[in-house]
């Protein structure tokens, strides 16, 4: 571990919040460390910061803008890696922060062995849902934006075990990609990416569409499966990859991997996606995976695949805690929260409840709020909190805090209560002390057909432990007055713990300053 005397960064408490502890990471762009969320009880993220060497305006907001993309697409897709946070230091420097992921890069996997057909069938899976994500694009100023990556290698592939899902890859670092929408000719009108990986348009500085990183993707497949490259340029400069990526015809699988048997389908589809010309590709992810899917069918063993869910106390739970489907129609619960609608027995209002949210091997308690569209836009980056409280007398009630801040719009509070003595909100509260986690639901006034931004929270471990405890409690508590009345108690409590919350908001703004993203 590097120490304090070579690295001043590590020790230091950003925004009140975020305490640097390990150097993780570096290179010419910036550097990665390892940090503990304080705010939510030593919760490990990671955190970015954009080199001292390139903090022109220019590269400023470039950074900014691989937040603000971050953050939008890691609330899409399981499969990219999440920003939640963005700030500066009392240096100045722009950082932003990330879930810490601990896993295995894919580029260091291939450099000991090629990836099994029936692992790679999986990972090129996720990987290709990820793209998908960014591919389909998210809201920007009420604009639909598709996202281009740039830069799909090995090296921006993260390989982690997930207690629920198993093996899960993570597509990382949208560091150059861009809105297709932007017209910034800083960014259009010249070379940005990998030479090995990158498709002839991009080399040409040609503006990109999808298919470009469907060549990236093609590279990256036969690198997957063979080890090896399928071109090779004279030497690395930008001269001698133009003319390779636009004349050279790429190896053969066969050649490249002599003993490896693949379906013709599976061969055809990877050359394919190195085609020189954007219209003799796939034209689409989705193409790649419906391509993939039967493929992955015929390869699994007989025995599929057991997704394991947290064992829950109630008979009800318990009985699902084992969901056995196949990888290829899981739907995480994210992706589910992201096509759910208002629920129609709920008024078109601006109000806040909990509800759980089901997918297809899943379930997680939800917090479901309607704001006017500019208020959940404005908020897309804001401090978030959470804490739960709890009565047995006069009836078993827990009352259920979500908060998220920032300095110029204050807080705004989502608070919902659940009856303990209630089998739902029993299920419900049990869910939380599990998962650890619950989804934030955001709908749009204007539009509560379709979800319009999703946020995770995270669960201190203290509280779900004493989210389990309150359950346990409750089953054998007798109630002695209606459940209003200790609705009307924790109330009362709440307006008394407001303030403390705000303190400790408003202490989270570094004296240095915020950065929100509008």
């Amino acid at each position: 571990m590097t120490s304090t005397q070579f690295d001043p960064n590590l020790g230091q408490l950003l925004i009140s919040r975020y305490q640097l502890t390990e150097l993780i990471g570096k290179g010419s762009m910036g550097r990665v460390y390892r940090a503990e969320d304080t705010l939510l009880g030593g919760v490990p993220v990671a955190v970015k910061f954009l080199a001292k060497s390139l903090l022109s305006e220019r590269m400023k907001m470039r950074f900014s803008g691989e937040a603000r993309m971050g953050a939008l697409l890691g609330q899409r897709s399981i499969h990219i890696v999440r920003v939640i946070d963005y700030g500066v230091n009392q240096d100045e420097s722009p950082f932003y922060v990330m879930e810490y992921l601990e896993g295995e890069n894919l580029s260091d996997m291939l450099m000991v062995e090629s990836i099994p057909l029936q692992r790679f069938f999986k990972l090129i899976r996720h990987i290709c849902l990820g793209l998908k994500a960014a591919h389909q694009g998210v809201k920007v100023d009420g604009e639909q934006c598709s996202v281009i990556h740039r830069d799909i290698k090995p090296s921006n592939v993260l390989v982690l075990q997930d207690t629920a899902l198993g093996e899960l890859a993570k597509v990382l670092d949208f560091g150059i990609a861009k809105f297709m929408s932007d017209r910034d000719s800083g960014q259009t009108q010249s070379f940005m990416g990998t030479l090995a990986y990158c498709s002839p348009e991009q080399i040409e500085g040609k503006e990109l569409d999808n298919r470009s990183d469907i060549y990236s993707l093609g590279i990256t497949m036969f690198e997957m499966l063979t080890t090896k490259m399928p071109l090779q340029a004279e030497n690395h400069s930008i001269g001698s990859w133009y003319k390779t990526h636009h004349n050279q015809k790429p190896l053969s699988l066969a050649s490249a991997a002599p003993g490896l048997s693949l379906p013709k389908a599976l061969d055809d589809l990877i050359m394919a996606c190195m085609a020189k010309s954007p219209a003799d590709r796939p034209q689409t992810v989705q193409e790649i995976l419906d391509t993939l899917q039967p493929l992955d069918q015929s390869f699994r063993t007989p025995e599929p695949e057991a997704i394991e869910r947290p064992t829950l106390a109630t008979d009800e739970i318990t009985n699902r805690s084992t969901v056995v489907l196949p990888q290829a129609v899981l739907l995480s619960v994210e992706e589910t929260c992201w096509q759910m609608a208002w629920p129609e027995d709920k008024p078109v209002a601006e109000i806040v409840f909990a509800q759980t949210v089901n997918a297809e091997a899943d379930q997680a308690a939800a917090v479901w709020m309607m704001l006017p569209r500019q208020d959940i836009q404005k908020r897309l980056l804001n401090t978030r909190y959470n804490q739960f409280l709890f009565t047995m007398a006069p009836h078993p009630m827990m009352l259920w805090i979500t908060a998220i801040y920032d300095a110029s719009q204050g807080a705004r509070w989502m608070p919902c209560y659940l009856d303990l003595k209630n089998r739902y909100y029993q299920d419900m509260a049990l869910i939380l002390g599990q998962t650890g986690y619950y989804p934030l639901l955001f709908f749009a006034l204007e539009d509560p057909v379709h979800c319009a931004n999703v946020m995770t929270m995270t669960i201190a471990p203290y509280q779900r432990q004493l989210l389990r405890d309150w359950v346990q409690s409750s089953q054998n508590l007798v109630s002695t007055a209606p459940a209003s009345l200790s609705k009307e108690v924790l109330k009362v409590e709440f307006e008394k713990l407001k303030p403390k919350i705000l303190d400790k908001l408003e202490r989270s703004k570094s004296r240095e300053g915020r950065v929100i993203l509008e």
